[in-house]
């Protein structure tokens, strides 16, 4: 019987998908350090770990890795919770992993990014049997590596693409492409290639097997041990063991067991001593047993074939059991036990029905056909239309991977045509765009001369009027003043001499108690009331002088403010507070505390669309604290060229000496404080 070599292939790993042995680790006592996150990465690849506690890490190190920003780091990450999907066999987080990376990649136009992606969903839908989507996958990463002129990526692109050719039965295509890689290794002797080198000799020795050119098959197996000898491989026995595997199954195709038996025990031997994969320890088992059997061994006979067969049932992985069956019957119909033979033949085509493996399909129909010559007319009929519908499923692969070839190179011939065009097309606009920016700043920058000239005219308007109001108020208060003298004056010549009298004539009264002293003392009394009265309102009307003099700043602002809400729609909510002394703040100090106050109202009714503003002057220890609040637009300081209203705040609350301070962001609108000392100012 002839192996069907493609089945064992694709049971077989890649070497670039074997994992290195991990020391074994106490879970228990293990302690994450806020959430490391290279602690998660080295949990996750943990081979000594049950697969579900891996997973659980890879999903943490994903929750920390999308927490952080589009950068090549965050890409790199991506890429390594993949890997750790793809070896804890979660193939559609793998996927959703990779679609992400991609998509992060195409927004950065990270090309070597992009490319690798593509390469790992080429990966993905191989595993998943999608050939066509794989092949895609495989051949745009291919066309970018090209572009980067990354050889060793593209050699390893090719050979995972030669892979996949092998698979469907394209063994030509398949190796048309090892070809290629050994050419592009050939011309880049600085690349450290071995790993690829062992991929692709193992693949030519496959394709060789399939076309049934063994001579060539066994001498690039032999190319592939070589290269193994003279490296250093990760899991290096573990690889020797597929290779002695695939060295056997060659001398089988050529019935030269003994030279099967070799290999098969070399690779038992090489397999023991990394002790990975179960699976190709059974394999090398079922092979070994076959080998004795056609000898006419029958030592250890059909144990092997029966400890193959547990091994395979432990595992979720069932690869190797349809060969194991059919070897089994094979076995007990040489001992002419036909109803064993029988069983397990049947057992053999049931699987393979479920699996649909059609080339197995066929194997197992011809082998059973052999046994059970009452329904042998039923086999043959279903082996020829399954060999028939498989020979032209496999040349319409062939031909749509060619298809797919041309149709993206089409595409991209298309989009290098389109954007030579559109590249022409920008040239164009930009010309005229830059043209018309540049006539349009001329013109925006004389008005804007103009503007700022007539602002500059009417600030200096606005500031000697107001002058000239703190000038008349000066002169109000130095009237106040006199006029304060004259009462001062009024009190102690009218007032105190009235109560001097009073005060005479009562202690006059003294010495009499009769009706007539009695009613001159209550009339005495009633004067001395009204005295009272007239010295209380001469102390109200001092009040309120005084209080109208230091207000009278505060009644130039709530002036202002009241404009302010009758012009504008936006709500204003001012606040000053009454403990400030205003007298001893020097004009300057209030002609630009009002400028500012006004300067900053202005721009917030051009440019900030706020429906709140909120005013605030309060005393702060020794210095006047005003805080201009609005929920508009805001903007970003750091960017946002100051314009001449912003320099003049600046510039005014430098000039008494205090400190100004903007804050603002966009969508968050803007807040100014200015703080100016009151301390060591004079009238």
């Amino acid at each position: 019987m002839k192996t069907n070599i493609r089945e064992i292939f694709f049971w077989l790993p890649f070497f670039v998908l074997v994992g290195c042995s991990q020391k074994k680790s106490n879970d228990k006592r293990i302690i994450i350090p806020n959430d490391s996150l290279s602690v998660y990465f080295s949990l996750a690849n943990d081979f000594n770990l049950p697969v579900e506690k891996r997973y659980n890490y890879t999903n943490k190190a994903l929750e920390i890795v999308l927490q952080d920003e589009n950068d090549s780091l965050n890409r790199v990450n991506l890429f390594k919770v993949a890997n750790r999907f793809y070896n804890t066999n979660s193939l559609k987080k793998y996927s959703q992993t990779v679609n992400l990376v991609l998509e992060n990649s195409e927004k950065a136009a990270d090309t070597v990014s992009m490319a690798k992606a593509y390469t790992y969903l080429g990966d993905y839908y191989r595993v998943k049997s999608v050939s066509d989507s794989s092949f895609f996958y495989y051949y745009k990463a291919e066309k970018l590596y090209d572009k980067l002129n990354s050889k060793y990526e593209l050699a390893k692109t090719l050979v995972n693409k030669a892979a996949l050719m092998f698979r469907v039965g394209d063994f030509i295509g398949s190796e048309k492409e090892v070809f290629k890689v050994l050419r592009l290794l050939k011309d880049d002797e600085k690349t450290d290639s071995d790993e690829i080198n062992y991929d692709a000799y193992n693949t030519l020795g496959l394709v060789y097997n399939g076309l049934g050119e063994y001579e060539e098959a066994i001498l690039y197996h032999k190319k592939a041990l070589k290269v193994l000898e003279n490296s250093d491989i990760i899991a290096k026995s573990q690889t020797k063991a597929i290779s002695n595997l695939n060295l056997g199954l060659v001398y089988m195709n050529l019935k030269d067991y003994e030279n099967a038996k070799f290999y098969f025990q070399n690779g038992i031997e090489q397999q023991l001593i990394d002790n990975q994969d179960p699976s190709i320890y059974a394999m090398l088992l079922d092979n070994l047993g076959y080998s004795k059997f056609k000898l006419n061994e029958t030592n250890n006979l059909p144990d092997l074939f029966f400890q193959s067969m547990n091994i395979v049932n432990g595992l979720k992985n069932s690869s190797g059991r349809f060969l194991n069956l059919i070897h089994l019957s094979e076995y007990y119909e040489s001992r002419n036990d036909r109803s064993k033979a029988l069983d397990f033949a049947n057992q053999a085509l049931a699987f393979v029905r479920k699996t649909n493996e059609r080339h197995d399909i066929l194997v197992a129909l011809k082998h059973i056909a052999t046994i059970d010559p009452q329904k042998a007319t039923v086999y043959t009929k279903e082996y020829i239309h399954i060999n028939e519908d498989l020979q032209k499923e496999e040349r319409k692969i062939g031909e749509k991977f060619s298809r797919i070839q041309y149709e993206t190179d089409e595409i991209k011939g298309e989009n290098t045509d389109l954007e030579a065009k559109n590249r022409k097309l920008l040239y164009f606009f930009s010309a005229i765009t830059i043209l018309g920016m540049f006539i349009y700043i001329v013109k925006s920058q004389k008005a804007k001369n103009r503007e700022l000239l007539y602002k500059q005219q009417q600030q200096k308007a606005n500031e000697d009027i107001y002058n000239l109001m703190i000038s008349q108020q000066n002169t109000i208060e130095a009237n106040r003043v006199q006029e304060k003298k004259r009462v001062a004056q009024e009190l102690h010549d009218g007032v105190l001499g009235r109560m001097f009298g009073v005060r005479m004539n009562l202690e006059g009264l003294n010495q009499f108690n009769d009706d007539l002293a009695i009613t001159q003392r209550l009339d005495y009394l009633v004067e001395l009331k009204k005295i009272e009265q007239d010295i209380r309102e001469i102390s109200h009307d001092l009040n309120r002088e005084k209080s109208e003099l230091i207000n009278n700043f505060v009644a130039i602002v709530d002036n202002l403010f009241e404009e302010q809400r009758k012009t504008f729609s936006a709500k204003l909510l001012s606040s000053i507070d009454s403990t400030i002394k205003w007298d001893l703040a020097v004009n300057s100090v209030k002609i630009n505390l009002y400028r500012i106050i006004q300067e900053s109202l202005q721009n917030i009714n051009k440019y900030a669309n706020a429906t709140t503003i909120k005013v605030d002057l309060k005393k702060q220890e020794n210095s006047i604290l005003l805080i201009i609040t609005d929920d508009g637009a805001g903007f970003n300081v750091n960017l946002k060229k100051k314009g001449i209203g912003l320099q003049n705040m600046i510039s005014r609350a430098k000039e008494c000496g205090g400190e100004f301070y903007v804050k603002s962001k966009v969508g968050e609108g803007t807040t100014i404080t200015v703080s100016i000392p009151l301390e060591n100012q004079t009238t």
